[in-house]
């Protein structure tokens, strides 16, 4: 049997750092490994929606970096195992589509969300991603409230 894997959706939230937490204590009891996964929305790919609400051209490589820095590290750093495997990966897109699709390449076993996100206001007006994934996603989605 392949080595299971548990996504989790990170977005900088308590929520989601509980995500991870449950993530990482469930991974400990199964030997699965756990891949944090941000997602950054790329505002660039639709520059009319945007013009002047967004800075243009945005640097993804900097933009990285500190997401890396500033939100993925100290998740790590503060709810680690050595038991268990983790590593982190930014990727850039829409939220649901990019997460199902990394679910889907890296054949995942679970994904981990917290209930919401950083805003409720844009939950109630474009829909929460863990409704979104509950109607695409083919493996287990654990809701961490």
């Amino acid at each position: 049997m392949a080595k299971q894997l548990y996504v989790v959706g990170v977005d900088g939230s308590e929520w989601s750092k509980r995500a991870v937490e449950r993530a990482i204590k469930l991974a400990e009891k199964t030997g699965a490994d756990v891949s944090l996964v941000y997602i950054s929305e790329d505002f660039n790919s639709n520059p009319l929606a945007t013009r002047g609400v967004f800075q243009d051209g945005i640097n993804h490589q900097k933009e990285e970096k500190n997401i890396i820095k500033n939100i993925l590290e100290p998740i790590i750093k503060s709810t680690s195992l050595p038991s268990v495997n983790t590593h982190s990966v930014v990727l850039w897109g829409e939220p649901v589509e990019k997460l199902h699709q990394y679910v889907k390449a890296q054949k995942a076993t679970m994904i981990f969300v917290g209930r919401r996100g950083r805003s409720r206001v844009v939950d109630l007006i474009l829909g929460s991603v863990a409704n979104k994934l509950a109607h695409y996603s083919s493996v287990p989605i654990v809701l961490v409230p």
